[in-house]
């Protein structure tokens, strides 16, 4: 039987908050980011949540200080990020 893998061998990942100017839709959004190695989670009234892993989260966050896309907040935790961004709670699937 194969190693558990748990939590703490899991990778690691941060939370960025970012204020969107100038896209109407995820797609337009996807395409600008398409060189940074990041995904979307969120995206709704000209704001957006991206996922980064650890290793790439300085370069990343440094990146993000200007332009189309800025980093307003980050954390380790998505509530905390989706709270100071002021999103609306999307209610779970079961």
């Amino acid at each position: 039987m194969a190693k558990k893998l748990t939590k703490a061998l899991r990778g690691k990942r941060r939370w960025i908050g970012c204020k969107c100017d100038g896209f109407d839709s995820r797609n337009e959004l996807e395409n600008f980011l398409s060189e940074h190695p990041v995904k979307i989670y969120d995206f709704e009234d000209g704001k957006c949540i991206l996922v980064v892993r650890l290793e790439d989260y300085d370069s990343i966050r440094e990146s993000l200080s200007t332009g189309r896309v800025v980093s307003v907040t980050s954390s380790g935790k998505i509530r905390l990020v989706r709270e100071r961004m002021n999103f609306k709670r999307k209610p779970r699937k079961r």
